[in-house]
This record gives structure tokens, sequence and C-alpha cells, in this order.
């Protein structure tokens, strides 16, 4: 069958692997080599130096290319290196417009680093489209779109987006690390680039650290692969390896994920020490008719603050969970929690984070695969 006509949990399994044509293991083997035989000058067998190009991670870029409906796939250190790479794209002078509220380490890159080189960035809120054109000038270049939004949950539409890069002739990139390729393909609703932080639920068992990027036009692929080849920030085979195994399960993984989230999510919004809860599902959500179009489920990311807003009450709840554990990162089979404005988001001004309702007390929760009774067990004794 070919791989385009696969539904997502057969591609899941079975994209871009083939069993090894020198032994038949059916898993991809760990090519743990820097070099390879050339028998002249020039001649290979389409593997020079692993920089470059890595059978293992050859075999995984050709399967998450598949899962986002991508024609091409780039595997990079950390999703940080992978968002390096898109902003090599631009020049001294360019303009980026992102989502005010994303990612404190993307945030971090771009005002820190990239900025330092000329590269210009506007913030602004992305729930409508058409508040961002009038920020287009004719430096713009390109859009930074994140949906989901870290951590506030905000749902941008990518369609409307893609639009509007196409009208203006900008580059569209979106994380779509929260979502995953199970649960969203923005090359599907017209963004030209989809960056993965692949340490998260891609590779689901919070053990590998990775990035990836998807695409479809040949020109970007070339530059993009040019930029990975001439900076190596790549991956290497044994991170491939252990990602192409989590991958395996991703759409079981998902499926729970979304069921657990939904559960904890109504939980969480009944309780009287709740303020707010911020999820994608409820009907009550700003953009959640369009959460329904270009989502298949709402997935198990959830952000909550509570009655009072007090930074203590939410160190003290966070410090007495059990089976969430209060850790960096998200998107693992285990469920963690997590505090925006002193962990992930640290490096946003806090005038930056109050904008985007990263408040004081706001509480970050990944909803991992455990038993939901449990799940919900452990945040009603933390709550008291």
């Amino acid at each position: 069958m070919r791989e385009e006509n696969m539904k997502f949990e057969t591609k899941a399994i079975h994209a871009g692997v083939q069993p090894d044509e020198a032994t038949g293991a059916i898993m991809t083997p760990i090519y743990q080599t820097t070099t390879y035989a050339q028998p002249r000058p020039g001649e290979n067998k389409g593997y020079e130096y692993s920089r470059t190009l890595n059978p293992t991670r050859h075999a995984l870029e050709k399967n998450l290319a598949a899962l986002e409906n991508g024609k091409h796939g780039l595997a990079f250190g950390s999703g940080l290196a992978a968002i390096d790479a898109c902003m090599r794209l631009l020049n001294p002078g360019d303009e980026v417009i992102s989502t005010n509220d994303l990612y404190g380490g993307t945030y971090r890159q771009f005002t820190k680093v990239h900025a330092r080189y000329g590269i210009k960035f506007r913030f602004a809120g992305m729930q409508h489209a058409a508040a961002i054109e009038p920020l287009i000038s004719a430096n713009t270049k390109m859009l930074w779109v994140e949906t989901p939004t870290n951590p506030t949950m905000n749902i941008i539409d990518i369609e409307a987006f893609a639009a509007l890069a196409k009208k203006h002739q900008l580059i569209l990139v979106v994380d779509n690390t929260f979502a995953s390729p199970y649960l969203q393909n923005p090359l599907d609703l017209g963004a030209d680039i989809v960056m993965h932080s692949v340490t998260k639920y891609i590779g689901g068992h919070s053990d590998v650290v990775m990035g990836f990027l998807a695409l479809n036009d040949d020109k970007l692929r070339t530059d993009l692969a040019f930029i990975q080849n001439s900076v190596g920030a790549v991956c290497g085979p044994m991170d491939c390896f252990l990602v192409l195994r989590g991958i395996k399960t991703l759409h079981l993984r998902m499926q729970r994920h979304c069921e657990n989230g939904a559960k904890v999510a109504h939980w969480l919004k009944a309780h009287p020490k709740v303020d707010k809860v911020y999820w994608p599902g409820f009907e009550s959500h700003p953009n959640h008719e369009v959460a329904k179009r270009q989502m298949r489920d709402f997935g198990g990311m959830i952000s909550f603050s509570l009655i009072g807003d007090k930074m203590e009450d939410a160190f003290d709840l966070v410090s007495r969970l059990t089976v969430f554990t209060l850790a960096e990162s998200l998107g693992g089979v285990e469920s963690l929690a997590g505090h925006p404005a002193t962990m992930t988001h640290a490096a946003i001004p806090k005038d930056e984070r109050a904008k985007t309702g990263v408040t004081d007390s706001l509480i970050r929760i990944s909803v991992g695969i455990e038993h939901v009774d449990d799940l919900i067990a452990d945040l009603a004794q933390a709550l008291g």
C-alpha cells in the first residue's frame, strides 16, 4: 500500500521504515557511525558523513514527514535548534510577527539571540488574523504561529493565517508541538513549515531531546538542509531509534491523553478553589469552533489559575502532588505539572507574561496516560 493512502495509525508504524536489507531486522538499526566507505571518490551508497545524513535519522525524517503529510523532513538536536534553522532563513532587517503567548524558550531565542543580528520581532495576539494584517510591513518575511499556545491554550486559525501569508508572500511556520501530528496537520491547512519539539508527544517517553521540521516546498527544504548540515545541530542515531520506537504508539497515547485531559479539565472547572481553566475543548473557549475544525481532539495540555492568584498557593499545590511530577517539559506518558511564571516562561518579563494570562498562580499540567481516577484524586488532595 502506498504511504499516502495509509491511515495515520498505519503510517506511524510503517511509513519511511523498511526491514533492514542486510539482516531483515524489523526495527531500524542504530547506525552508530560517523563515516561511510566509498569505492571511488565521489561514489557512495547515499551516505558520506553522519552530520549530513545518517540512515537511522533518514528513516525517522521520512516517517515524521509522512505523519505530517509532508514531502520533506529534517530532524535536529532540539526543538530550539529547529527554530534556529528557521530564523536563519532570514536576513538582517527582516521582521517576524509572532504570537505573544508562546513558549518562553522561543521568546528568549527570538529576543536575546536573533534580535542581536538585526532580525526584528513583533508579538501580538493572534486569535484573529484580521488584527494582524495591519502589522505587516515591507520588511515582514515570516509569521510564527503556535497553536494551541503555551501555556494559555489559545487557538489560532491556521487556514486564516495561511491565506494571509500567501497574500503577502510570507513564510508561515506553525509550532505543532502541543497538538502532535495525530491531532493537527498544519501543512494540510496551508502552512509552509511545521515545527515540533519531538521531545514532547512524538517521543512520548521523556528520554529524548529533539526537534523536527516538516515541509513540502523543495526550495525551502534545500535551504534548511544546507543550514542543518552547515550549522550541525543534528540528532544522534540512538535518539532517532528511540523516537522511531515512540512514534509506533503515538496514536494510542494521544487517544488516552485526550480522554484523560477532557475529564481532568471538566473536574478542575467545577472545583471551588480553581479560578480559570484553559483548555480548548470547552464550548466557552474563545476559538473553540476553530479548534473543532482544525484539530481531531483537544489534547492533554491544561492550564489553570487559583482563586486569589497567589504564587505561594501555586507553589504549595504543585509541591503536594504525588502522581503528577513537578518538572519541566510535557507530552510524556507520565503526568507532569509546572509553574510557567518561574519555570518555562521565566525568560519573559513579568508585565509581558501578565498581558497573556501567565499569572502568578497559573499552573500548567501535562495529563499523562495513567488511570484518570488517580490523577483526579491527586489533584483533589493537592487542592485540599
